[in-house]
Parts: structure tokens; C-alpha cells; sequence
């Protein structure tokens, strides 16, 4: 077990997911502000986007709460269920890097769509399918980069906590992807149809 990595780690944990609150707040706000659209679609209330939008944001916010509640009280961890055999510097290393990378990946993607960003499906969009940059490796990169930063927060506080956080985000990102699938068939018919042929859902 290394002291300095998991001290360090506490405290980043809780500094990153505070960032990673406050860019998505402006960037939702500053975005109506300016191009006066809605950016935020979680479907029609408790269809399954809808809930799949509710447990994402719920577990979302819960986990920024933990991690700030680790920094400043770090007996918190005693009812998180760390996992000892896990508490290893590789392990949490590789989590940090994780994590890190999956939201340079998913900020990257994001910044890419520029105008054509939203959050959830947009019933009157998108206006053009997007098969070009990252979406020639993935169809679904933005999704693909928080895939690998849920993974990267379990190894970086490896518990089982954040074990169930894992599982509810894969699950609800899945969901989420084949409902946006649908609709872009729906949408692009043969042309989306094409694309899934030559491009993988995750890479």
C-alpha cells in the first residue's frame, strides 16, 4: 500500500470530479445563453432514457460527493468497502491514468460536435450524421471516453462502491447507446445502416 499515491489520489479524485462538475454546468448554461436551444433531452418522463438520465446523474453526483467528503473526512472510506487487495500503486496508477484519459477523450469529443452537441437524444436532430475524426474508429466515442473513466475511478478507489457505480454506468451507458442508435436509424435509414458496417460500436 502506498500512502503518498492514496493521499494524493484522494485529494484528486475530489478536485476532478469538482472540474468535471463545473465544465459541464457552464458549458449547458453558457450554450442556451447563446444559441437559445435546449442542450439537455432525457426523454419523456420514466421511459427508459429517462431513467437511464436520472441513475447517471444521481450516481454522478453521488460520486463527486464521496469524493469531496473522502477529502476533507477520510474516514469516509470506512463505509465505502475499499478493497484491500486492490490498494496497490499500479492499480491505482492506472486508474488515475484512466480516468484521465477517458475525460480528455470525452471533453476532445465533445469540443468536436461542436453545434451538434447535446445530452441525450434531441427529438428534432441531429441535422447531419457524424462519421468523420473520432467517429471513423468509434460510433459512439464520447461514450467509449466515460466507459474508460468509470473504469479508471474503480481501480483509483478501488471499493465496493465505486465496484456498483461501474456497473450502473456501463449499464445505463449501454442502454443509452442503443436507444440513440435506434434513432439515428430512424433518422439516416440506409446511411446509418452503412455506417455501422464499417465502424464498431466501441472501437
Amino acid at each position: 500500500m502506498d500512502m503518498p499515491l492514496i493521499e494524493f489520489t484522494r485529494c484528486y479524485l475530489a478536485l476532478f470530479y469538482t472540474g468535471v462538475a463545473v465544465f459541464y454546468t457552464y458549458r449547458i448554461i453558457t450554450k442556451k445563453k447563446r444559441d437559445v436551444v435546449e442542450v439537455v433531452f432525457p426523454g419523456e418522463p420514466y421511459c427508459s432514457t429517462w431513467w437511464n438520465h436520472l441513475a447517471f446523474r444521481f450516481f454522478r453526483a453521488l460520486i463527486w460527493l464521496v469524493c469531496v467528503a473522502r477529502w476533507f473526512f477520510p474516514t469516509t472510506d470506512n463505509y465505502l468497502g475499499v478493497l484491500p487487495a486492490l490498494q496497490q500503486w499500479p492499480v491505482i496508477l492506472a486508474g488515475n491514468a484512466l480516468l484521465t484519459a477517458g475525460f480528455l477523450l470525452t471533453i476532445a469529443v465533445h469540443f468536436n460536435l461542436e453545434e451538434q452537441w447535446r445530452s441525450g437524444i434531441d427529438p428534432q436532430g441531429p441535422q447531419r450524421l457524424r462519421t468523420d475524426r473520432f467517429y471513423r474508429y468509434s460510433r459512439n466515442p464520447m461514450f467509449l471516453g466515460v466507459a474508460i473513466a468509470q473504469l479508471g475511478f474503480f481501480l483509483a478507489l478501488p471499493s465496493w462502491f465505486s465496484a456498483l457505480c461501474l456497473l450502473v454506468g456501463l449499464y445505463t451507458l449501454y442502454q443509452q447507446t442503443l436507444a440513440e442508435e435506434q434513432h439515428l436509424s430512424t433518422v439516416f435509414s440506409e446511411d446509418y445502416r452503412q455506417y455501422r458496417q464499417q465502424v464498431r460500436r466501441w472501437l
